[in-house]
Formats: structure tokens, C-alpha cells, sequence
């Protein structure tokens, strides 16, 4: 796939097209990766993240595998289900809100120096308006992980996700960050043996 060409509207479509909240009203309190594959990202997020620094949490839910040690000063949550930010304990706030109703985020310019996307990224109808407003409400020197793995809800993950295969999935979420205005886009395998896998993308502002 070249992600230079045009991505075909298909790949964006969806099994379920139904408004996303009856999908997200029920809370679900369970881990979408394995127990090896949440400690990987933890580690990575001790190199990702730096003492004081303020994080949104996007598409966001009741756990966000932040390292314990790290001080951290605002941690806000954005997702889809108001229980499962509740019972969020790294969240110093949190808002219920649909990106794919509206994809500019409800903060101000500059709020945050990281944002960061955990096996969600999947489920953007329109991924470049978010992440072009991600790049809005980052400072300067700021920085947004999308961490992606292999698991999903088929009715809500778009056909890009699957339909493609591993590599092709990484191509197009980093041509959605390139073209969103993000520089010093950058891979990062950091998939635990016999685990899921975990692909990472980090990008500066």
C-alpha cells in the first residue's frame, strides 16, 4: 500500500455504522492486551514520559498503564464511557466525548506535552482531523505515542484494520501523523515474546 496515494473511503467503513454511543454505553472492565504486553508499555512510557510533564489520556478508559513512579501533573481522559473514566485512577479529569462526531478536541492550544493512544487508534472513522488536533493541543516540544496491537471489536474497528496486514497498518497511521502536520515520526517494536504485539508510533509536534 502507498501511502502517498489516496487511502480508498472503504477502508474507512464499518461493520456497525450506528452512533457509537450504544456501542460504548455498557462499561467494559477488561484489558485489550495481556498482562506482558501492558508491562512493555509501561516501560516504554518510563523513556516516553518525563517528571511533571501534563498527559492526555485519548480514547481513553478505566486504566492507563502509566508508571506508578513517575509524578505526573494533569492527567486527563477522554473517552467514551463515563464509568470506566471514573473508576480511572491515574485521571485527574476526564470528558465523555465522540471523536468521530467531532474530531477537534474540547481543549485549549498547547494544554498538554503528551498525548498518547493505546490499541484505539483502530476505531477513528476520520483519524487525520484528530490527530491534526492532537498536534493543536500539544506544546512545543510535545509528543504523541499510538501504541497498536492485534486485537479489536470487528463492528467498530475500521477495514483498514482488517483488511491490511501489520506493516500496512503501521504505513497508514504514520502517513495520518505525517499529514496532520507531526515531524520525526518513528517505529518502535517493542512486542514481548509470546505475547500481543505491541507497534508503536511517536511523533514530535
Amino acid at each position: 500500500m502507498n501511502i502517498d496515494k489516496p487511502v480508498p473511503e472503504a477502508l474507512y467503513r464499518r461493520a456497525d455504522e450506528s452512533a457509537d454511543e450504544l456501542f460504548y454505553r455498557e462499561p467494559r472492565f477488561v484489558a485489550h492486551i495481556d498482562a506482558a504486553t501492558i508491562a512493555a508499555l509501561t516501560e516504554f512510557y518510563r523513556e516516553f514520559l518525563t517528571p511533571g510533564c501534563d498527559v492526555l489520556d485519548l480514547m481513553s478508559s478505566w486504566i492507563s498503564h502509566l508508571p506508578e513512579e513517575i509524578p505526573l501533573g494533569r492527567v486527563a481522559g477522554l473517552g467514551m464511557n463515563e464509568a470506566e473514566l471514573v473508576a480511572n485512577p491515574r485521571l485527574t479529569d476526564h470528558l465523555v466525548h465522540n471523536l468521530n462526531e467531532e474530531p477537534t478536541l474540547p481543549y485549549p492550544e498547547q494544554s498538554f506535552d503528551r498525548v498518547h493512544i493505546v490499541v484505539s487508534i483502530q476505531y477513528l472513522i476520520n483519524p487525520e482531523a484528530v490527530l491534526s488536533s492532537v498536534r493543536q493541543v500539544l506544546r512545543d516540544n510535545g509528543a504523541v505515542c499510538i501504541a497498536m496491537s492485534h486485537r479489536l471489536f470487528p463492528t467498530k474497528a475500521i477495514m483498514a484494520f482488517q483488511e491490511l496486514p501489520a506493516s500496512q497498518r503501521v504505513a497508514l497511521v504514520a502517513g495520518h501523523l505525517e499529514r496532520a502536520g507531526f515531524n520525526d515520526i518513528e517505529f518502535i517494536d517493542r512486542s514481548p515474546v509470546n505475547a500481543d504485539p505491541l507497534w508503536l508510533l511517536v511523533a514530535q509536534r
